[in-house]
């Protein structure tokens, strides 16, 4: 039986999720693709890092492997940072393969690009991943709110930070001390500025930006405050009111113009986000037919990252599909 052959870039924290879920949902990939599921290819930087890989032949450290490969149907993208996994993600699409993405920073500054891209060249690219983790808001966003009118999203975009806050507010801690606690548990990188500071939330909320409205508001327009100057007084004088505090990411279109920011909110009971704890994340909209809608769930980590992505590659396949089956039955008409 014919393979589906897949690359994955990276071989980190998500591509090691990737090539786990892979590994073990192999059958019901083959109930739902009609085919196994093969990673022909993974692309690192040291071989020598990955020598417990029973497959060798994997592994390469030449991309040029991916692109030449005629019988790689889809690239998995797992790379920190922008580059070069633009340039990869490009590359890939040109060539005729489709591509998922994990990378929110990547996909932030060129995501409208690369939708193009795919486009010109009739392939796909998922990018599910990149802004809720596990919560599929993206798909739920093109295939749930067709015809409503997305008015205002109110967003949890980012798990340390709300672990951080959650954690302040229970064990009644300073910042300093929970964000070790974080760091030591794997919430946190060692360098953990994009989570404190806000930055990763920020690409998530332009991803949502562009996604919903086919653009972004100018990113230096965009308020970005981070949580490191909350204190355990604040929190603590906060609860006694039946209030907390959030880092919250809020898109809207007022007047014809886009409005972003993310930062610290107060919030009470009310709120639909009041309840999200730990390293949850959150997304409510406001569509204009169904009023408010809240999905919630883990944000990010290996799995949730790894299950958004497997989910666009079915997605991709079987619309793929679809769009045979209709063209053979035109040409019967």
């Amino acid at each position: 039986m014919k393979k589906l052959n897949i690359a994955l870039l990276g071989f980190g924290t998500v591509g090691k999720g990737i090539f786990k879920t892979i590994e073990t949902h192999q059958k019901h990939l083959m109930q739902v693709l009609g085919k196994p599921v093969d990673i022909t290819k993974i692309v690192v930087k040291n071989i020598d890092k990955h020598s417990d890989l029973k497959r060798k032949r994997q592994l390469t450290t030449n991309f040029q492997e991916v692109l030449s490969h005629p019988d790689i149907n889809v690239v998995f993208e797992a790379i920190v940072g922008v580059e070069p996994a633009f340039s990869y993600a490009k590359a890939a699409l040109q060539s005729g393969k489709h591509v998922i993405t994990a990378n929110k920073e990547m996909f932030a500054h060129h995501g409208k690009e690369l939708k193009t891209i795919a486009k010109e060249n009739n392939v796909k690219i998922g990018f599910e991943a990149t802004t809720g983790g596990g919560i599929p808001i993206i798909q739920t966003i093109e295939q749930l709110l067709q015809v409503n009118q997305i008015n205002k999203v109110t967003a949890i975009l980012n798990g340390t930070s709300n672990y951080i806050l959650s954690e302040m507010r229970e064990k009644k801690l300073t910042f300093t001390s929970v964000l070790a606690e974080a760091q030591a548990l794997g919430y946190a990188e060692a360098d953990p500025t994009n989570d404190i500071e806000a930055i990763d939330a920020f690409y998530k909320l332009m991803i949502l930006s562009d996604h919903i409205y086919g653009k972004q508001p100018h990113w230096h327009f965009v308020k970005r405050q981070g949580i490191q100057q909350i204190t355990k007084e604040q929190i603590s004088e906060l609860q006694k009111q039946h209030r907390r505090i959030k880092s919250i990411g809020t898109l809207e279109l007022v007047n014809g113009q886009i409005e972003a920011r993310v930062e610290p909110m107060i919030i009470d009971e009310r709120h639909p986000l009041f309840a999200i704890e730990g390293v949850d994340n959150a997304i409510t909209i406001e569509g204009s037919i169904v009023g408010e809608l809240t999905l919630l769930g883990p944000g990010a980590g290996a799995f949730p990252t790894a299950s958004a992505m497997i989910e666009d590659l079915s997605t991709i396949l079987t619309s793929q599909q679809t769009q045979l089956t209709k063209q053979v039955e035109k040409v019967l008409d």
